[in-house]
C-alpha cells in the first residue's frame, strides 16, 4: 500500500499539481485520521478529486471516466439496483460481452468488486471516477428513472385530478387546514426529498414561503437564493405540519414565531437542520438552515487567506492572551473561521470553552455552553462561570452589549485568549463599536490584539473556468491599471452541469486583518474615529476587503463582479491600487 501511494503521488508531483511538502502533510494526516493519502490531498485542498483520480487511474492502468461528458443509457443503469449503487457508491458504465463495466472511486476496494460479482453473478470490470461525481450521477440517473425526484413529485401533485378539500384558516387570512394528512406517504416523501435535494445541491438554507396562489421553495446555494418548482397552495398546511412534527414544534400554534431542530441522515451525511417558523399574512413561512459538520472540518489554509495574512493569523491564534475579533454581516463565514482557529489550537494540553447562541456545530474535545435566556444563562453569566473552570481559550459567540464585552475584556486581561464576533462593516469600526457600547477606550486598547473583517465570494467553477480580459471601462471602474491587468489571470465560469450552469461552485473568504499596533493602540486610547484608525492601519500594511478581493480576481479565483457585490471600494483602496 505504501509503495503504491508513493508512486501515485509521484505522478501528481510530476504534473506539478502538488509539492513535496504538501504530500508529506497529507501523508501525516492520513496516519492521524486513518484515511488514504488521496482523500487527504483533496480534503486539504491541494488537489481536486479529478486530479487525484486521474493520477490513480494512470498508476493502476485503469480507465478514467468524466461523468459530466457521457450519458449512460437507462437499460444499463437498471442492471444495478439503486440500493446497491448508493450503498457502495458505484455506477454501471456498460456491458462488455458477458461482463459489466462498473465505475468505482477507490481502486483498492476489492471487497466491493467481489460483492458485486456475487450479487450480479457475472464478470465485473472497473473504471475510475471521483466519488463526488459518482454520487451526483447516482442522484441524477436513479432519480430520473424511478420518478422519485422532488420535481417529479411536485408535478404529480400539480397534475393530479383528486379534489383536495380546503379549509380557510382564520389566522392571517391563509389557507391553513388542507385536507391532506401531513403523515401521508406523498407528503413525507416530498419533505424528505426537498431536504435531500438541498443537500445534493450544497444548499445552506431551504426557504418555504406561502403566497396568495402558490408556495415558493428556494434554496440558498453559495450565498445566492435559487428558486425551485412551486408546490400547489393546497399542500401548505401539510408541508408545514410535517416540518413541525420532524422538528418537535407544536403544530397547533400558528400565531407565534417558533424554533426547532431536525436531525436527518442523507446518504452518509448526518445533518442538523435549524428550523425557524414565522407567521406571515399568507400563512406560516419556514426557513431550514442546514448545518453540515463537514463545513467546520476545514483547516485555516482552506479559508482563503493570502500567504501574508495566513502567517499573521497563525501567529495570532498561538498568542497566550488578548482578544481576537472577527467581524462581518450574518452569513459571512465568521463561525467557520473561528471554528477553524479552535480546531488548529485544540490540543490535549489546552482547555477551550465556548459560549454560543445557539451551539450550531459540536466540536470534539471542546466544552461548549449554550445560551438560555429564559433561565438567565446569558453570555455574561457563562463567561463569569467559565473563568472558574481555568480555561486557556474562550470563545464568546457575539459581543452584544457592554456587560458581555466587559467580561470578555476582563478574561483577556487575566491571561486568557478570547475569540469573539461583532457585526460591523470593516475591521477598524469594531473598536469604535466597543467604545460605543460603553467600554472605556483604554480597556479596548489594552486587550484587543487584532480585528479581522471578512466576506464570502463565490469561487469560479474549475471545470468550466475560462480566461477572459475585462473591458477598459470595467478595469477603470474596479481601479485596476492596464499595466496590472496585463499580468493578471482574469477568469469566469462558462456554466456546466457541475455548477448547475452558474459558473461558480463553492465560496472562499476575503479578509481585512488589522493588527493592533502601538500607533493604533494610541488612537483607540484617545477615542479617535474609525476613519483615522483605518488610515493608519492601511499605512501599516492592512489589506482592505476590496483589495484582497481584487487579488483573488486577478488570480482567477473569483470575478470582479463578485468582489464588487460583497465589498465596496474606499478612498484608501483607490490610493493603494
Amino acid at each position: 500500500m505504501a509503495t503504491s501511494m508513493t508512486n501515485f503521488t509521484e505522478i501528481l508531483l510530476r504534473r506539478g499539481v502538488v509539492s513535496p511538502d504538501q504530500v508529506t502533510e497529507a501523508d501525516q494526516m492520513s496516519r492521524e485520521t486513518n484515511s488514504t493519502v488521496a482523500e487527504c490531498l483533496t480534503k486539504l485542498g491541494y488537489a481536486t478529486g479529478e486530479e487525484v483520480t486521474q493520477a490513480l487511474a494512470e498508476f493502476h492502468n485503469m480507465e478514467y471516466v468524466d461523468l459530466s461528458e457521457i450519458t449512460i443509457p437507462e437499460q444499463i443503469i437498471e442492471l444495478i439496483p439503486e440500493s446497491v449503487a448508493r450503498e457502495n457508491v458505484i455506477l454501471p458504465l456498460g456491458e462488455e460481452g458477458d461482463g459489466l463495466k462498473v465505475i468505482v472511486w477507490d481502486p483498492f476496494d476489492i471487497e466491493t468488486i467481489e460483492k458485486l460479482r456475487f450479487i450480479l453473478n457475472r464478470r465485473v470490470e472497473t473504471a475510475l471516477a471521483p466519488r463526488e461525481s459518482i454520487l451526483e450521477s447516482i442522484n441524477r440517473y436513479y432519480g430520473l428513472i424511478e420518478g422519485e425526484s422532488a420535481d417529479s413529485m411536485l408535478q404529480e401533485f400539480t397534475d393530479t385530478a383528486i379534489d383536495f378539500t380546503e379549509t380557510e384558516g382564520e389566522d392571517f387570512g391563509g389557507t391553513e387546514g388542507g385536507g391532506i394528512d401531513e403523515n401521508s406517504a406523498p407528503i413525507v416523501r416530498l419533505v424528505q426529498m426537498m431536504i435531500s435535494e438541498a443537500v445534493q445541491l450544497r444548499a445552506s438554507d431551504i426557504h418555504i414561503e406561502p403566497f396568495d396562489d402558490r408556495i415558493r421553495i428556494r434554496y440558498r446555494i453559495d450565498g445566492v437564493l435559487i428558486e425551485r418548482d412551486s408546490p400547489p397552495r393546497r399542500l401548505l398546511s401539510s408541508i408545514i405540519s410535517r416540518v413541525k412534527i420532524l422538528s418537535d414544534i407544536d403544530i397547533a400554534e400558528r400565531r407565534k414565531p417558533q424554533d426547532g431542530r431536525i436531525r436527518v441522515s442523507v446518504g452518509e451525511k448526518e445533518l442538523d437542520l435549524r428550523v425557524s417558523v414565522i407567521p406571515t399574512n399568507h400563512g406560516q413561512s419556514v426557513v431550514m438552515r442546514l448545518l453540515d459538520k463537514d463545513n467546520i472540518k476545514i483547516g485555516i489554509r482552506q479559508l482563503g487567506f493570502g500567504d501574508y495574512d495566513y502567517q499573521r493569523f497563525n501567529g495570532l491564534i498561538k498568542r497566550p492572551n488578548g482578544i481576537i475579533l472577527v467581524t462581518g454581516p450574518t452569513g459571512s463565514g465568521k463561525t467557520t473561521t473561528l471554528y477553524a482557529a479552535l480546531n488548529a489550537i485544540n490540543r490535549p494540553d489546552r482547555k477551550i470553552i465556548t459560549a454560543e447562541d445557539p451551539v450550531e456545530y459540536y466540536l470534539a474535545g471542546i466544552n461548549q455552553v449554550e445560551v438560555k435566556h429564559d433561565i438567565g444563562v446569558d453570555f455574561a453569566a457563562i463567561i463569569r462561570s467559565m473563568l472558574r473552570q481555568a480555561p486557556n481559550v474562550i470563545l464568546v459567540g457575539e459581543m452584544r452589549d457592554n456587560e458581555t464585552a466587559s467580561m470578555g475584556i476582563q478574561a483577556s486581561l487575566t491571561g486568557h485568549l478570547v475569540f469573539s464576533t461583532l457585526h460591523t462593516n470593516d475591521a477598524p469600526s469594531a473598536v469604535t463599536r466597543m467604545v460605543d457600547m460603553g467600554v472605556p477606550g483604554y480597556l479596548v486598547a489594552s486587550s484587543v490584539i487584532a480585528v479581522m473583517a471578512q466576506r464570502l465570494v463565490r469561487v469560479i467553477c474549475n471545470r468550466c473556468k475560462q480566461s477572459y480580459q475585462p473591458s477598459e471601462a470595467v478595469l477603470e471602474d474596479a481601479g485596476i491599471s492596464l499595466e496590472d491587468a496585463k499580468n493578471a489571470n482574469f477568469a469566469r465560469g462558462k456554466g456546466c452541469g457541475y455548477c448547475q450552469r452558474k459558473g461558480f461552485r463553492g465560496r472562499q473568504g476575503i479578509f481585512e486583518m488589522m493588527i493592533v499596533s502601538s500607533k493604533i493602540r494610541e488612537l483607540i486610547f484617545n477615542n479617535q474615529s474609525s476613519v483615522d484608525i483605518r488610515k493608519v492601519a492601511v499605512k501599516e500594511g492592512m489589506q482592505t476587503l476590496y483589495l484582497d478581493g481584487l487579488e483573488k480576481a486577478k488570480e482567477g479565483v473569483t470575478t470582479l463582479e463578485e468582489v464588487t457585490r460583497v465589498a465596496k471600494r474606499s478612498e484608501e483602496d483607490a490610493a493603494a491600487v
